[in-house]
C-alpha cells in the first residue's frame, strides 16, 4: 500500500509537507497504474514547487519513499500546489483504497 501523509500547520490552515511511501502492489512492477498516477503526481508537484515557483523545499528521496518540505514562509506560496496534490491523490485513494492511503496531519 501506498500512503500519503500530509502537514498542515493548524494556525494558518496551509500545508507545510508531504510525504509518500510504500507500493500500490496493483499490478507487477511496470504494469501497476496506480504507482504510475501517484509517482506522476508527486513528481509534478516537487517539480512545480522548486523549478517553476522557485520555492526552496527539502526534498529526500530513498528506495522509491519521498519526502518534500518547505517553511512556514514558503507555505503561501506553495498553497495551490500542495492542495491540488493532497485533492488528487484523495480522489485516487477513493477509486482504489486497497492501494492508496491518504492523511493529512495537523502540526
Amino acid at each position: 500500500m501506498i500512503r500519503a501523509s500530509f502537514e498542515k500547520d493548524r494556525k494558518t490552515g496551509l500545508f507545510t509537507g508531504f510525504s509518500v511511501t510504500g507500493h500500490a502492489g496493483y499490478r507487477e512492477e511496470g504494469a501497476d497504474i496506480v504507482c504510475a498516477a501517484v509517482s506522476s503526481a508527486v513528481y509534478m508537484a516537487v517539480n512545480t514547487i522548486t523549478d517553476v515557483l522557485f520555492l526552496p523545499a527539502s526534498v529526500q528521496e530513498k528506495n522509491g519513499d519521498l519526502r518534500c518540505r518547505v517553511t512556514k514562509e514558503n507555505a503561501a506560496g506553495c498553497r495551490v500546489c500542495m492542495e491540488g496534490l493532497c485533492l488528487h491523490l484523495q480522489g485516487l485513494s477513493e477509486q482504489y483504497s486497497q492501494y492508496l492511503q491518504v492523511s493529512i496531519l495537523e502540526v
